[in-house]
C-alpha cells in the first residue's frame, strides 16, 4: 500500500471511523526541503502543537496548533495551519449555543483563511469532529481552500474502517500540484484501532527519499471513546 496522493502529498488529513465504530483521524506532514522538515509535534493540554525544532525561529506559516479537542463534548479539530483555533472555537460555541454543527460555518474560516501565501499557493485543509447538539450522533467534515476557488466543503458519513481525506499536494515528486478538490476526498482504507497504530500506519505507507532524504516529518493518530474522550499518539522524525 502507499499514499493514495502520490509520493508527495504534503500536508494531509483523513477522517474516519475505526472498525470497532469509533469515530477516528489521521495526520500526516512531508516536507521536500530541509527547512520544511524542521519541526516536531508537541504536545500541549488540550491538544498538539507543530513546533519549531531547537532555536529555529517561529514561522507562522509552520508552526501553528496542529490540534485542538475538547473532551467534555467530544469536538476535535485538526487543520494545516493557524485557522485550528477559530474552527475549534466555532464549533465548540455552536454545540454550547445548541446549533446545529452544519458544514457551512467550516466553509467560512477557510473561504476567510483563504490558501497559504508561498510560491506554491499551498491550499488550506481542515477537519472537524464533533457532536450534534443533542449530543449523540457524530458529526465528520471535511474541508479544503485551494487558490482562485471558493473553499470546498463536505459533510460525510464514514464508513467503518473507511476513512476520507484530502492533502495539500498530489502527483508526482518534482512537479506536485494542488489537490484535486473537485474529485471529492479520497479513500483510504485503515485496518487498525488504536491512535498509535493509525499513526504508524499513514507515517509507513507514505515512506519517500527526496535527494536521498526522507520526506516525512511527522503524523497523529486519534481515536474517540465512548465518553467522549480523544486519545492521541504521535510520531516525529526528528528529536531534540
Amino acid at each position: 500500500m502507499s499514499n493514495p496522493n502520490g509520493p508527495y502529498p504534503g500536508r494531509q488529513l483523513f477522517l474516519g471511523i475505526t472498525r470497532e465504530n469509533k469515530p477516528a483521524f489521521a495526520y500526516l506532514v512531508t516536507g521536500r526541503s530541509p527547512a520544511s522538515r524542521q519541526r516536531r509535534l508537541r504536545e500541549t493540554e488540550n491538544g498538539i502543537y507543530n513546533a519549531p525544532i531547537g532555536d529555529q525561529p517561529y514561522d507562522w506559516l509552520k508552526h501553528y496548533p496542529a490540534l485542538k479537542y475538547d473532551n467534555s463534548i467530544g469536538l476535535i479539530a485538526v487543520t494545516n495551519g493557524i485557522q485550528t483555533e477559530a474552527v475549534f472555537e466555532m464549533y465548540r460555541l455552536l454545540y454550547h449555543c445548541g446549533s446545529e454543527p452544519a458544514a457551512s460555518y467550516l466553509k467560512k474560516i477557510m473561504d476567510g483563511a483563504n490558501y497559504e501565501p508561498d510560491s506554491m499557493k499551498t491550499p488550506r485543509i481542515s477537519i472537524v469532529i464533533t457532536n450534534t447538539s443533542e449530543g449523540k450522533t457524530p458529526v465528520y467534515i471535511i474541508s479544503i481552500k485551494t487558490a482562485d476557488k471558493p473553499a470546498f466543503v463536505w459533510s460525510v458519513k464514514p464508513k467503518p474502517g473507511l476513512f476520507l481525506g484530502v492533502s495539500t499536494y498530489q502527483g508526482d515528486m518534482e512537479n506536485p500540484t494542488p489537490y484535486r478538490a473537485d474529485r471529492g476526498p479520497v479513500e483510504l482504507e485503515f485496518n487498525t484501532t488504536t491512535p498509535q497504530e493509525i499513526a504508524d500506519y499513514i507515517y509507513e505507507i507514505s515512506a519517500a527519499t527526496y535527494k536521498d532524504d526522507d520526506i516525512r516529518v511527522c503524523a497523529i493518530g486519534g481515536v474517540r471513546e465512548a465518553d467522549n474522550t480523544w486519545k492521541v499518539a504521535f510520531i516525529n522524525r526528528e528529536k531534540d
